[in-house]
Order: C-alpha cells, then structure tokens, then sequence
C-alpha cells in the first residue's frame, strides 16, 4: 500500500504513446485560427509557521530552499511556498495537476518565472500538508484558491494551472473575474471536454504500468515513449527530486479519489461559456497529451475570446516540463505584455 501512494504521488497525467519528429514549437498568437501558425520555439519540522515570513525574501532563494509556510482560510491551513516578492507586480498563483505536492512542480519553471515574478504555490485542502477534507468537485478547489488568494491579501493575481489545476483557474476566472489578470493553462480543457471523463481509467492504468516496470509513472504519464521523450522524462525526474530537504506530505488515497471524482464530475458537466472571459489567457500542451487529449487545447483556445495558443511536439501531458526553457520564456513575454 504504501508503494502505491508513493506512486499515485507522483503525478498522474497522461503521455503520448505515439510518436513525432522533433520540430520546433507551433505557436498562435492569436484566437484567429485563419491565422498562419508561425514557428516559436500535521506541520513537519524546520518549516516557517508565520504567513508573513517570506516578505523579505533573498535573491538567491530559490524551490530547493524556499520555505514552507502556512496561512489559515475557511478553516483550512493551506501550506505554500512564496518567494520573487522583490519582483513586485502582480503575484503569479500555480494550481496543481491530480495528485500533486508542492514537489511535483518543474524547478527549471518555478525558478524561472520566480526570476521575473512574485510566485506563489500551494496544496489544495486535504492535499500534501494542506489541511482539511479533500475537495471532491472543481468548483469547491475554486473556492478554497480564491479564499487562500483573499488571505494572503491579494487584489489581483496571475494564474498559471497545469491539468486540473487549469480547469480551477477556469472556474477561478467564471466566479471571480475581477481577482483575474492574465492566466496560463496548460494541458488542460474546458467542462465537458473530450476524454476528461476517463482520466481515472487512463491514470489508474498508468500506475500499474509504472509499478511493473519500476519506473516514476510521469516517465510514462507526463511524456511520449520517442527517445525524445524518454530523455526529457530522466532529466524532468531528476529536477523534480533537487529539493532534498523539507519536502512536501505526499498525497493519501482519499485525497486522490476524492480528486478523481471531481475530474470525472467535470469531464461530464455542461460546457461553459468561455466567452466572458476577457483576459488575456496563454493556452499550451505537447501535441500528443492522451490524458487530457490535444484536442481540447485547441477547443478552449478557440473559446476563449482572448488567447494565445502553444503546442510543444514530440510531447505529452507534460510538454512543457519537456520544453521547459521556451515555455519559460513564453511565459515572461505573455506576463510582460
């Protein structure tokens, strides 16, 4: 049992299982797909209790020495991770893919928009040292993330949701749209969007791939099984385990079915209308994501008025953890306009 919960905490979104030659990225920078694409490239020990404790952060804190710290909201002491705050502007706020920590996030990301930006990440409730009842809806995530924004006192925030963590900025955005100034999603999809429904079918079958073949699972979930991928897959493993110190609580079982269920009620709701969502929204993915399948990148950046859409190729799920340093710089362009 044991083995298995250290398994599903890896991470569970989807890789490509087909192949592709390695190209450059395939970018559209804007919602007009007559456009022509161009081409782009309990608390633990030792962990600072006051939510105030980061404001005066050093330049050379970075993810594999931030502190973790915690801050009450709706009754639920959310751990997170601050620094950047000598960037000023407006904070960037990450929200996690299923079944991820703290420590699941991409380093070579975190550090490199940290470099530009106030970052702050947090565990949902009932996720990694977060405390409370793990939430079994979407809409509930949303929630506990505007809560969590409103106590540590922001007016406004950017958003950068990975997988269902884009699925909660998207219900962020529907609820409270004034808290919203730009948002990045990726490989993510709007309510009711092709094959999100199966995500626990495909994720549960990963698993048990991971675990007969003694690998992380996101070798398999994250990227495509090219050489390509499978050497973006070892140095992304890599990266995710620099932090030795402090790490986060990986997540338990009821939090992960509690997290299945809340994708399974999303991929099966009505479609939202995205259209109301008038904020500038940088949309990405590899070409091959089989968890949240391409198809739906391309959908909600169709929908969403104001978008600009990236497509990693030779990559899954997890394209822009393989293309990390171009989506880095993405990312800073899309923050800076």
């Amino acid at each position: 049992m044991k083995f298995l919960l250290n398994t599903v905490a890896m991470g569970l979104t989807a890789v490509s299982i087909f192949s592709a030659p390695l190209t450059q990225a395939e970018t559209v920078e804007s919602l007009s797909f007559s456009t022509p694409v161009t081409k782009a490239k309990e608390v633990p020990q030792n962990i600072v209790i006051n939510p105030q404790a980061g404001q005066n952060a050093q330049q050379d804190t970075n993810w594999k020495n931030v502190p973790t710290q915690f801050i009450s909201a709706g009754g639920v002491n959310f751990a997170y991770r601050e620094y950047g705050q000598q960037n000023g502007g407006t904070p960037v706020i990450f929200l996690n893919h299923l079944a991820a920590v703290l420590d699941n996030w991409d380093p070579r990301i975190i550090d490199g928009i940290a470099a530009k930006h106030h970052v702050v990440v947090f565990d949902n409730r009932g996720v990694g040292a977060s405390t409370g009842k793990p939430a079994q809806s979407i809409e509930q995530m949303a929630d506990d993330a505007i809560a969590f924004i409103q106590a540590k006192g922001f007016k406004q925030v950017d958003l950068f949701g990975f997988s269902m963590g884009g699925m909660i900025s998207q219900e962020i955005a529907l609820k409270q749209p004034n808290l919203i100034r730009k948002m990045i999603l990726s490989g993510t999809g709007p309510a009711g969007g092709t094959g999100i429904s199966a995500v626990g079918r495909i994720s549960n079958w990963d698993l048990v791939r991971g675990m007969a073949t003694g690998q992380d699972p996101k070798v398999y979930l994250f990227f495509t099984r090219t050489e390509n991928g499978k050497a973006a897959a070892k140095q992304f493993i890599q990266r995710i385990n620099e932090r030795t110190e402090n790490r986060d609580k990986e997540i338990t079982m009821s939090a992960y079915r509690a997290q299945l269920k809340a994708l399974k009620k999303w991929g099966n709701k009505e479609s939202a209308d995205l259209s109301v969502i008038q904020q500038p929204v940088l949309v990405a993915n590899g070409d091959h994501d089989r968890m949240v399948p391409t198809v739906n990148t391309y959908d909600l950046a169709k929908r969403l008025p104001n978008s600009s859409l990236v497509i990693y190729p030779d990559a899954g799920h997890g394209g822009i953890f393989q293309f990390h340093d171009d989506f880095v710089k993405q990312s800073l362009t899309f923050l800076a306009k």
